[in-house]
């Protein structure tokens, strides 16, 4: 018996030494990516790797500031980042099973029991008192023979992969939204900004207007005509700026303050930041490197692969070496450090025999989850290439509305300044006059949305292509 224990242990040290682990070996799901872009129109900007830091691109320091204020008080990162150092305590839960376990233990009480009196004719009971200290020490350690515990690290080190990639797909969120909304603000200004200058311009049509009338030159339905004209466009600035204050309240909670904390420094109107001349995009298959949503997706496909292991390895035998040993006495002086009066220690081997199916029902469902994670996988990349797809369609074509948007505009100026003399000179209409403004005050609007259209396309690109995230380390 004791040979055949030795054997046996034997073995299990052999496995363990090699390294064997039952359960499927991890690889990446294969994918057929193809090999360029293949949205219609796109610039000459496809090569090279896009930049990590994409927000110095618009060379603006009031958003580079926003930037590096988000990323460190965002109150959402703070959670993940705590999310993140639990799954990291997860690991070291999991590890703990690769190494013997020790404890000890004292026992202190006082006994009372009955027994018989020596030497009494007829069996009388006599009360017995007296007291029980105990010390010892007992440990145990599993021997890992089949990779239950590996597997189990390797799905817990595999979650807390998950969890660091899912506060980085959080930070490139962060990063996109603190941009899109500064934008906004800085493109609503600009908005306003148009509006004002052609409150004013129609104002002073309207004082003529009016003394043209007065001097009979012109009708009093021109009159209510450059009246009602101006009215129409002073009611688009309460608008514009309910929305540059919507925007500062969004920037001011994504920097973890209240809503009103950045008013009074994003308030004063700044220019819209100016775009790169070239966006490097990159390839499709880059995204499997740089997007972490899709590594947070294979992550879960690494911890649900060691999952299928660890619930294979329940099938197998158990080895357990267990050992205790310690000192009791009856008073506590007689308790020493020297050799202890009780000890034991030996082998212990588990293996289950019978469990209704349980075993075998936890293999299906570690292997339905698995199945579920690389569909999962599978289905980010594919988001992941047509959110990018999609971002560079808008990006592209919104460079094309813009050309046409500022030759309208050019257009426009010219119309204005002609229709204006000619008015005064008496060859045409008043019509014609608030015709040109009505329409030059619309394309350059519509021109100030294109840029402010075409910016927040381009953070939408760099957020699809995953950039970002690399110029902060984990916490």
């Amino acid at each position: 018996m004791r040979r055949l224990l030795i054997l046996v242990f034997a073995a299990s040290l052999t496995l363990i030494l090699a390294g064997c682990a039952v359960g499927p070996k991890y690889q990446r799901p294969a994918l057929s990516l193809a090999p360029d872009w293949k949205a219609e129109g796109l610039p000459d900007t496809a090569a090279g790797e896009p930049p990590e830091q994409w927000w110095k691109a618009f060379h603006d320091p009031e958003l580079d500031s926003l930037i590096d204020r988000a990323i460190k008080s965002n109150l959402d990162l703070k959670v993940a980042a705590a999310r993140v150092a639990e799954a990291r305590a997860e690991t070291g839960v999991a590890k703990s099973g690769l190494f013997p376990s020790l404890n000890a233990s004292a026992v202190a009480s006082r006994n009372r029991q009955r027994a018989i009196a020596p030497g009494a004719k007829s069996p009388a009971f006599v009360p017995i008192e007296f007291n029980n200290y105990q010390g010892g020490f007992d440990a145990s350690w599993e021997l890992d023979a089949f990779g239950r515990v590996r597997r189990g690290l390797q799905a817990a080190n595999a979650d807390a992969r998950a969890a660091s990639e899912s506060r980085r797909a959080l930070l490139i969120t962060v990063l996109a939204e603190t941009g899109r909304n500064y934008i906004e603000l800085r493109g609503l200004q600009l908005r306003l900004e148009i509006a004002q200058k052609n409150i004013r311009l129609q104002q002073d049509t309207l004082q003529l207007t009016e003394a043209r009338a007065k001097a009979g030159l012109a009708t009093e339905l021109d009159v209510s005509r450059a009246r009602a004209q101006l009215e129409t466009t002073q009611s688009a600035v309460p608008t514009l700026q309910s929305g540059i204050e919507v925007a500062i309240h969004h920037l001011s909670v994504l920097l973890g303050e209240q809503p009103g904390a950045l008013r009074a420094e994003l308030l004063p109107r700044a220019a819209l930041p100016v775009l790169p001349p070239e966006v490097p995009a990159g390839l499709p298959s880059d995204l499997l490197e740089r997007r972490p949503d899709v590594r947070e997706s294979e992550a879960l496909v690494m911890a649900a692969s060691a999952r299928v292991g660890e619930a294979k390895a329940d099938f197998f035998p158990r080895f357990m070496l267990l050992g205790t040993a310690g000192r009791q006495a009856s008073q506590l002086h007689d308790l020493t450090l020297g050799m202890g009066n009780f000890f034991g220690a030996g082998p212990a081997v588990s293996l289950p025999i019978f469990t209704g199916g349980r075993l075998r029902a936890q293999l299906h469902v570690q292997d339905a989850r698995l199945q579920q994670a690389v569909l999962t996988y599978r289905s980010a990349i594919l988001a992941a290439i047509e959110e990018t797809e999609n971002s560079l369609v808008s990006y592209s074509q919104e460079q094309l509305r813009r050309a046409r948007l500022e030759s309208a505009v050019t257009s426009n100026q010219d119309a204005v300044q002609l229709s204006g003399e000619t008015y005064r000179a008496g060859l045409t209409d008043f019509l014609s006059v608030l015709d040109a403004q009505r329409e030059l005050y619309a394309n350059e609007d519509l021109l100030a949305q294109s840029r402010i259209v075409q910016a927040t396309d381009l953070i939408a690109l760099y957020k699809a292509l995953g950039g970002g995230w690399q110029s902060f380390p984990q916490p």
